[in-house]
């Protein structure tokens, strides 16, 4: 039987290619589209609205009942709704909005006692590949290369650094024992910003239509290491995130992730 999955901010550019790749791979019962009640798009068929074509479901600011999924890609501010929505239909939640408050991050981990959710800062398959990648190269590379990690996106976006750039620092301090995240240096200015040992660099860059690039940078004396992805478009997101969601439709509560679903293992203690 086809998942039902509900799409909230279904119209945003996440949203859209989240709805017309459902479409493409007929594995899934879109059952809702929902966006704020103020969207000009509101009543408006959510396929046309994402150039899927017709599916007989309009953009609403109301959470029907009847989702087995639900997919958020919205404004953090929409997630305790989506909480409360996927708590109230014992829905599997996957969760993609970054720039969350840490109570609402406590909220998603106690949500996760009686449903199923995957909270990720990256959905795409590629970046969850980095990101099991990166604890292990700092491990095996050692205390003399420094660590700069540096990400680009469009001019748009709100939260910086990028969840993923946090991520990505985050899984080196737990393979090398550093302490996240007073370790970690955003950006650098004024006559004295001398790399302080130990501490991992973090710099954001917002320009243009830059869909996401992210580069990890190991450097010592005389020689370089780089890891990079680059998102040619938000497909390898919402591919990942409708991956997720057919993967998690139906599991036992829990708080799961990326890795969970592509079979990863995230560097612990290497």
């Amino acid at each position: 039987m086809k998942p039902k999955l509900a799409v909230i901010g279904a119209a945003g550019r996440m949203g859209k290619r989240i709805i017309s790749l459902a479409v493409e791979d007929e594995n899934f019962e879109i059952v809702a589209a929902i966006e704020k009640k103020n969207h000009p798009d509101i009543g408006k068929d959510a396929g046309i609205v994402a150039a899927a074509g017709p599916i007989d479901i309009k953009l609403d600011s109301t959470y029907p009942a009847g989702a087995d999924v639900a997919i958020n890609f919205s404004q953090p501010k929409a997630t305790d709704k989506t909480i409360e929505y996927c708590l109230e239909n014992q829905a599997a939640l996957v969760l993609g909005t970054t720039g969350l408050e840490p109570e609402q991050i406590k909220r998603i981990k106690a949500a996760s006692g009686k449903i199923p959710v995957i909270y990720g800062t990256n959905m795409s398959v590629g970046m969850n590949v980095l990101f099991s990648l990166v604890g292990k190269v700092a491990s095996m590379l050692g205390e003399d290369y420094d660590i700069e990690i540096i990400e680009q996106h469009h001019r748009f976006k709100k939260d910086s650094p990028s969840g993923s750039a946090l991520t990505l620092a985050e899984n080196i301090c737990r393979a090398t024992g550093k302490n996240f995240p007073d370790c970690l240096t955003y950006g650098r200015g004024g006559k004295d910003a001398l790399r302080q040992k130990g501490n991992i660099g973090i710099h954001a860059i917002r320009a243009g239509d830059i869909t996401g690039i992210h580069s990890v940078i190991f450097s010592t004396l005389g020689e370089t290491v780089a890891l990079n992805h680059t998102a040619h478009s938000r497909d390898g997101f919402a591919r990942g995130a409708l991956r997720a969601a057919k993967w998690l439709a139906g599991k036992k509560p829990g708080l799961y992730s990326m890795p969970d679903v592509l079979g990863l293992v995230v560097c612990q203690d290497c």
